[in-house]
């Protein structure tokens, strides 16, 4: 700080005047000058161009900021993105003295983040500061018309993992109970409300930029997406699907580094996200939980490392991607949710529970659970080019998640157990639990009624069309319009989750360790939510549309009464009251104008044990 010096004037009362009345006054005039020097020696100057700088330690907090060219009189979004605490403020110091606390909405960990936008950015100099508790944790200077860099340009690691954390938090945020679902990934990224890299280049690069991947996709476009964005390498590998005794297998890793360097035109992410799509597939997330030559490897069931943005392969090949975390507070359950894309290529928030994210320990054709993406990075010292880190070095990596086979030894029920006690770690009520169950297998129900409808809208577009089916297990990993449009995979899910819905009360008595009974047996509670169930299901309803266009109302108690219906539902070339799991005779499927062929309908039926027994066949 620059040095002021202050010149005070001392009262001239001459000597043959002073008296000793005079001297109290006088005394009084020189505490108060050298009160007002001390006050103006230690207060804060203004500042002036070019002296306002960032001196403070980020540790594992970084500010992240978009456009990256910040421009005067334009927008400026900020994200301050810590692994280790919790944030509360962004600031901003301008080189004209101005200090001012921006409207800040920030979000829970980890890792933990705050996001703000300034909106009176000229051609100077500003430095924004993260506080966490009101203390200034991290900061980082920006100047208009200058191309920002920061923590990417040393490749991936911890501050550029917790960014994409949060990016993906921010990218499907949205109140918990809000049916939170998109036609395709398109209207996500072009909402630059949603998508804090929505024009991040400066070029107007997402306005038109195509985005639908699907259900394998999803996770490489979003990572590979960011990597463009931000500039860091990425990579992928070419993949099997694995057998009823061996999980897929991959072969070498092909690395993408034209995102590094200068920003790289939307061409070439283009380009890259065409490879993308025509290598990856339900098989490449679902590779060996020891395998080093993979694209993901399993983590720990840990709530530190289980970040948004992770991955979960389940045992057949379906992926879902952590979204959120929302903590058990003493009023509301805690919830894990996550997003998947479907064939049809629409995307849907759900929440962690058994009908969605399938699990099956000891499984040898498939290393289900959790994992990451496997990091490319440089060595921790900084040396050597970016490589992709095996097993053995993410054991005590701290930059990334730890590796771990853990989930190797457990049994479905363990896993679950586990589950629930990190989304709830108070315990649940048990109604609580039961209604949370019931609401997610609505939820499940909902974006049925939507995909079945979205086979519906292609018949009446191509009225006269047989979509082929395929035969064997090819009904739930094929291409063209029978994946776009039939549900077998959707269809066993709702099964599942139908079956889970009805076993709570029994999962009661088997852990009551999970659950708060208050006094009462784990006998007398599970006595209590088989009659909520009885009631609960009579009560709720759905709706969906016949094929004349009117409307149908099903309870759920109907569903659970069609389940040998909904063994044999899956296919779009039935007419939607069928697959709805209507009785052919009834008047709510007098509306029905369409069946499947005689031949296809054999074949459904030879399957039916599948759906039956809810397993997925081996391939």
């Amino acid at each position: 700080m620059r040095h002021t010096t202050l010149r005070f004037n001392s009262m001239a009362i001459p000597r043959d005047q002073a008296t000793d009345a005079h001297r109290p006054v006088k005394r009084l005039y020189v505490f108060v000058a050298a009160l007002l020097v001390l006050v103006m020696m230690s207060a804060p100057e203004p500042a002036t161009a070019g002296e306002v700088t960032c001196t403070s330690d980020a540790g594992d907090t970084a500010l992240w900021f978009s456009p990256r060219t910040p421009q005067p009189g334009e927008p400026l979004r900020i994200l301050a993105v810590s692994a280790t605490d919790a944030l509360d403020d962004i600031m901003v110091v301008s080189d004209q003295g101005m200090t001012r606390r921006l409207s800040t909405t920030a979000r829970g960990g980890p890792p933990w983040s705050a996001e703000a936008v300034f909106d009176e950015l000229d051609a100077g100099h500003y430095v924004f500061q993260a506080r966490s508790n009101g203390a200034l944790i991290a900061c980082s200077e920006v100047t208009a018309r200058r191309p920002m860099s920061g923590p990417a340009d040393r490749g991936w690691d911890r501050k550029t993992e917790a960014f994409y954390a949060a990016w993906i938090e921010k990218l499907f945020d949205a109140p918990p109970g809000e049916n939170l679902s998109f036609p395709s990934l398109e209207p996500v990224l072009r909402n630059a409300e949603r998508n804090f890299l929505y024009g991040h280049l400066g070029w107007d690069e997402d306005r038109r930029l195509p985005a639908e991947p699907d259900c394998a996709d999803l996770p490489y476009f979003l990572r590979t997406y960011f990597a463009w964005k931000v500039g860091l390498p990425m990579s992928f590998r070419t993949c099997s699907r694995g057998s009823s005794a061996a999980p897929p297998q991959c072969g070498a890793p092909v690395i993408e580094t034209g995102f590094t360097g200068q920003p790289a035109a939307t061409a070439s992410f283009q380009r890259v996200a065409r490879r993308l799509v025509d290598t990856v597939h339900s098989g490449s997330a679902r590779t060996g939980l020891s395998d080093n030559q993979t694209d993901f490897y399993p983590i720990p069931l840990r709530r530190e490392t289980l970040w948004p943005g992770s991955v979960y392969a389940d045992p057949y090949g379906h992926v879902l991607i952590l979204v959120k975390w929302l903590p058990q507070t003493a009023s509301q359950s805690g919830l894990l949710l996550a997003v998947d894309a479907q064939p049809d290529n629409s995307v849907t928030r759900k929440r962690f529970w058994e009908g969605t994210f399938l699990f099956a320990g000891g499984i040898r054709s498939a290393g289900p659970g959790f994992k990451a993406f496997r990091p490319l990075a440089v060595d921790r010292d900084g040396a050597g080019p970016a490589r992709l880190l095996s097993n053995l070095a993410l054991l005590d990596d701290p930059r990334f998640p730890p590796y771990s086979a853990e989930q190797r030894d457990l049994g479905g029920e363990d896993f679950y157990a586990r589950m629930s006690q990190l989304i709830n770690p108070r315990g649940l009520d048990p109604e609580q639990a039961y209604t949370d169950t019931l609401d997610a297998l609505l939820e499940q129900v909902q974006t049925r009624i939507e995909s079945v409808e979205n086979g519906e809208a292609y018949r009446r577009r191509n009225p006269r069309a047989v979509i082929p089916m395929p035969s064997g297990a090819a009904i739930f990993e094929t291409i063209g319009a029978w994946e776009d449009y039939a549900t077998p995979s959707r269809d066993m899910r709702l099964l599942i989750a139908m079956n889970v819905l009805a076993a709570v009360p029994e999962r009661i008595v088997r852990y009551p360790e999970l659950y708060r009974l208050d006094g009462r047996s784990p006998g007398a509670a599970r006595q209590e939510i088989e009659a909520l169930h009885e009631r609960s299901i009579a009560q709720r309803e759905i709706t969906y549309h016949r094929s004349d266009a009117s409307a149908w109302t099903l309870t759920l108690a109907d569903l659970f009464a069609r389940q040998w219906a909904l063994e044999a539902a899956y296919n779009p070339n039935d007419c939607v009251e069928l697959r709805w799991g209507a009785d052919p005779s009834s008047a709510e499927a007098a509306t029905c104008r369409s069946h499947a062929p005689a031949d296809q309908r054999a074949r459904m039926e030879q399957y039916r044990v599948w759906f039956h027994e809810t397993r997925r066949p081996p391939r």
